[in-house]
């Protein structure tokens, strides 16, 4: 076995027992652990650590845990993501309000309360999607390439909580997918939905889209606003006039 010292940063230390947390402490690990064996074995999933040092040095959570070493850990920080950094999301059957938001603000986030672990698992592989769960057993599965622990346990702190992870505030495209199917929405001509909506609808707004999967039309009344009110209550934001 290893003996090395650790210390986790920030809200990586929520993940700790508390004796642990915000202070260097010794583990011993197991003979040729990997960093990641050895923090997930501690409680923090391999997908919460933004970076990492070892004596002081930047390194990956594939190196070998030695005799003597010191590791601190440190949580992502979206001012370093990579401008092309996948902004699709899965989230986990407890998340379907963080779910239904993420999708006001444009980002495709498909989800399923019926979705099993390993569903949710091979599609984030084969989509290339983020996982948002409030279970970190699942973020330590050796398959999850992408994910992020949810701390939050309301939608609208989870909601402000993502947004910071991601950096997403600079990507916002509230209200162009359907909240239902999670599909992009079509701009209609007025022509096109007169006869499918009701008559005082169509006199007073000029603007309408549809879903191309469940056909629902969709036009800027008073539900729109409160949504927008609350979107932009919640994140701290104004959006532009309509």
């Amino acid at each position: 076995m290893a003996r090395a010292t650790f210390r986790f940063h920030d809200e990586l230390a929520e993940f700790l027992s508390p004796e642990r947390r915000g202070v260097a402490f010794e583990h011993a690990c197991a003979r040729a652990a990997t960093v990641k064996h050895a923090i997930e074995s501690l409680g923090v999933p391999h997908t919460e650590a933004g970076c990492l040092t070892v004596n002081g040095e930047p390194a990956t959570l594939a190196r070998i845990v030695r005799e003597g070493d010191t590791i601190e850990v440190f949580p992502h920080d979206p001012r370093h993501a990579a401008p092309d950094e996948t902004r699709e999301f899965i989230a986990d059957a407890h998340l379907g309000g963080l779910a239904r938001l993420l999708r006001m603000l444009g980002f495709d986030t498909l989800y399923e309360n019926a979705f099993t672990d390993r569903e949710l698992l091979e599609l984030a592989l084969r989509e290339r999607r983020v996982i948002l769960t409030r279970d970190r057993e699942l973020l330590k599965c050796r398959e999850v390439l992408r994910g992020c622990f949810v701390h939050a346990r309301k939608p609208e702190a989870q909601l402000r909580e993502v947004v910071a992870r991601f950096g997403l505030e600079r990507h916002l495209q509230p209200f162009t997918l359907c909240l239902h199917c999670n599909l992009r929405l079509e701009a209609l001509e007025k022509s096109m939905v007169t006869a499918h909506v009701p008559e005082r609808i169509a006199a007073h707004y000029t603007v309408f889209v549809r879903c191309p999967g469940c056909r629902r039309i969709f036009w800027q009344g008073s539900h729109w606003t409160r949504m927008r009110e609350m979107l932009g209550a919640s994140l701290g934001i104004r959006f532009p006039a309509a």
